[in-house]
């Protein structure tokens, strides 16, 4: 199921945000745990839960590697003829490399993340698109550090003592990489589909012993490859307003400004990147009055020189998951 099918009428009452939430720091947490920390039965959380996700409005998932890559991760902006939209955000979703695709206000651009190998890469970018007559024009920036990204927000429905309790030890990475074996590649595809996978299940799903299961994911955790995103429109959490602001930072105060705008509530990705601004905030606001005390409040003692702000329209996939289709009403 994708949650492009979602009813956007659902409501989420303050119970609904706090699971959420709770999936958010871990979305591998247990049932029982999760009801201890938000002081409510085990079966009222597995009844909530299990309710969010045949509606459609949550899906926990493996989140890509958007940290580990992040140098050679690339932001696109590509520009399109108005009514053709739709279109390039559908074939760019449609791509498994490119994990994030919005719509922007307007309609006539989009914005998208893509983790390829060089091939593919140079395929999509001075091939492909550049072939596509409703294609206008793509800037292109490379990631060079990655202070936040989508997996580290929550939207604050939690205090501190609970996330605390519900957040797993986070052990050092390991200087190099794993190697990954076929089964590990399994077990790693299945939760990029479902995080919250029972050993039992994944055990079932790739032929392997559950004991062989839980001795791997122990493994992958160790290394850092089972980090969770868990996917929800963020209006139903009252973030009615998305927006990518690309920033202008003096370099002496770049490191200082992307890790306290990583901290903030609202920001769900913070990159430094190249091109003609440094660094690229995501945030989410409860309306415009929100977003532009976020730009004067927050911004405003940072210095920044310029700031850009776009605002999204429709966000079409994050973290590898559909949230629409691509002309779907909204």
């Amino acid at each position: 199921m994708d949650l492009s099918t979602a009813d956007p009428d659902t409501v989420l009452d303050t119970l609904d945000r706090r699971l959420v939430c709770a999936l958010q720091v871990d979305g591998r947490a247990e049932t029982g745990q999760i009801a201890e920390v938000l002081g409510v039965s085990a079966r009222t959380v597995t009844r909530r839960l299990s309710r969010m996700q045949q509606a459609g409005v949550l899906r926990v998932v493996r989140m890509p590697d958007v940290e580990d890559a992040a140098v050679g991760a690339l932001l696109l902006r590509v520009r399109v003829l108005r009514g053709t939209v739709d279109a390039i955000a559908r074939a760019l979703s449609d791509r498994p490399d490119v994990p994030f695709v919005d719509v922007m206000l307007g309609g006539q651009e989009i914005g998208a993340v893509m983790l390829s190998d060089t091939g593919a890469r140079d395929r999509l970018l001075y091939g492909q698109l550049p072939a596509t007559a409703a294609v206008t024009e793509t800037t292109t920036h490379a990631v060079l550090h990655a202070f936040a990204d989508a997996g580290q927000w929550q939207a604050g429905y939690l205090d501190e003592a609970e996330a605390a309790a519900l957040a797993r030890p986070v052990p050092p990475r390991p200087a190099t990489p794993p190697p990954l074996d076929e089964l590990d590649r399994a077990l790693l595809a299945r939760l990029a589909e479902d995080a919250r996978q029972p050993h039992a299940a994944l055990a079932a799903a790739v032929g392997a012993p559950e004991s062989t299961v839980r001795r791997r994911l122990h493994r992958l955790d160790d290394a850092g490859l089972l980090r969770t995103h868990a996917t929800v429109d963020p209006r139903l959490l009252g973030m009615a307003v998305d927006a990518n602001l690309w920033l202008d930072v003096p370099p002496g105060r770049l490191a200082e400004v992307g890790t306290a705008l990583a901290r903030h509530p609202q920001v769900h990705g913070v990159l430094a990147t190249s091109g003609p601004t440094n660094l690229m905030a995501a945030v989410f606001c409860p309306d415009h009055g929100g977003l532009y005390r976020f730009l004067t409040d927050t911004l405003g003692p940072f210095g920044v020189i310029r700031a850009e702000t776009a605002i999204v329209a429709r966000a079409i996939k994050r973290a590898g998951v559909p949230l629409q289709r691509p002309g779907a009403a909204r």
